[in-house]
């Protein structure tokens, strides 16, 4: 987690990327790095920046042309993995919740929340890899309840060991392959294993989709997050 937290903005509707952006400006720990009104360009202007001016976030809206938020998202999970993203839509629904959390999407957010909710958002995408609202917190639980929802989300052929489990929980505290390591008196390397392995397991694509999984399958609370 970087002391400022770089945002790119892509939505259609320029009204909403000033605004946007216009409010991020009073924010001292959030800059926007950068802007775009389609996908195509997004992803063409996202490949020339820098290591350094590389955004943490990426801010998606949903109803787009010619390329959807639900493409670009696919694109951008492909290429860069590690890119968290907030889904932004006029039209939230939480169908499409179990879709987004699959590809690794850290968070999901009407365009009417208020600017306490947005700001907690970025902010605790930043810090933790993911944020949910109530209602997010509700379709959880309904797919912690639901044993082929749960399955569909995530497809284990496999259950983790109880030393996977440890690994995982470590994930979500956000720690690095060498503190999980002195922590679990293994080698980093070891704990990379680990780590790839689980993903394999669960059939997520990222470090989001470990602490989801987490989530779900009650290894970790969503009260720490």
């Amino acid at each position: 987690m970087s002391s400022q937290i770089k945002i790119a903005l892509i939505d259609d509707e320029q009204l909403i990327l000033e605004g946007v952006k216009m409010l991020l400006s009073n924010e001292k720990n959030i800059s926007v790095c950068l802007t775009a009104d389609n996908g195509p360009d997004f992803i063409e202007n996202l490949g020339r920046l820098s290591e350094k001016e590389f955004p943490d976030i990426a801010l998606v809206d949903v109803q787009m042309k010619p390329m959807n938020g639900f493409e670009l998202v696919e694109i951008l999970k492909e290429k860069y993995p590690e890119l968290k993203i907030i889904i932004l839509s006029s039209h939230y629904k939480t169908s499409i919740l179990g879709y987004m959390v699959k590809l690794g999407v850290s968070a999901f957010l009407p365009k009417n929340s208020n600017k306490k909710t947005f700001i907690d958002a970025i902010t605790m995408v930043d810090k933790n890899g993911v944020y949910f609202t109530a209602e997010d917190h509700q379709m959880l639980f309904s797919y912690m309840n639901s044993t082929a929802k749960k399955n569909s989300l995530f497809e284990t052929e496999d259950e983790l060991s109880e030393r996977e489990k440890d690994v995982v929980k470590l994930i979500c505290q956000e720690f690095t392959n060498n503190e999980i390591g002195e922590k679990l008196f293994i080698s980093p390397r070891t704990v990379e294993s680990h780590r790839q392995r689980i993903l394999e397991k669960i059939g997520a694509r990222n470090t989001v989709g470990i602490v989801i999984y987490a989530i779900v399958h009650n290894i970790y609370s969503l009260e720490k997050i």
